[in-house]
């Protein structure tokens, strides 16, 4: 009966922290990259996440890298009239102090161009994000069916 109990407490431990898709830097916490699948020939995929920022400065996203991509851009998409317009970002996004920022489909989010493979499902993308004071941290986009959203989750 008690190996039973530690059994099922260290199989929920693992899963616990399987689930757990989070990174930090200084007082900024990233909260679960993820993108899309791609259609075979695609050349672009996005990235999304939540950023927040537990500090009392503000910090910026202004770029970050990939090897799965030639370009990393930060972009903006918002209706302008009855037109959705992309652009991107050069200055970046700032993260005020005690906020989160989301980068998700239809606003803010990445840009990966010219990748040199398709996004699949179930695969994890490695990537690094730079911020003005914080500096760079290394993630993970994990990758959700093609036109699918992550599924809810809780910490």
């Amino acid at each position: 009966m008690k190996l039973s109990f530690l059994t099922s407490a260290l199989v929920l431990a693992l899963v616990t922290g399987a689930a757990a898709h989070d990174f930090k830097v200084g007082a900024l916490v990233i909260d679960h990259p993820w993108s899309r699948a791609t259609p075979k020939g695609a050349a672009v995929a996005g990235g999304y996440m939540k950023i927040t920022n537990t500090g009392t400065t503000p910090d910026r996203l202004t770029g970050g890298t990939t090897e799965a991509a030639k370009k990393f851009e930060i972009h903006e998409m918002k209706m302008e009239g009855s037109v959705m317009k992309m652009r991107e970002l050069s200055g970046g996004i700032e993260i005020p102090p005690g906020a989160t920022v989301e980068l998700k489909p239809g606003s803010y989010h990445i840009m990966m161009t010219t990748l040199a493979r398709p996004f699949a499902q179930g695969d994890r993308v490695k990537a690094s994000l730079t911020f003005e004071k914080a500096g760079k941290v290394d993630i993970e986009f994990d990758v959700e069916a093609v036109g699918g959203a992550p599924k809810e989750h809780k910490h």
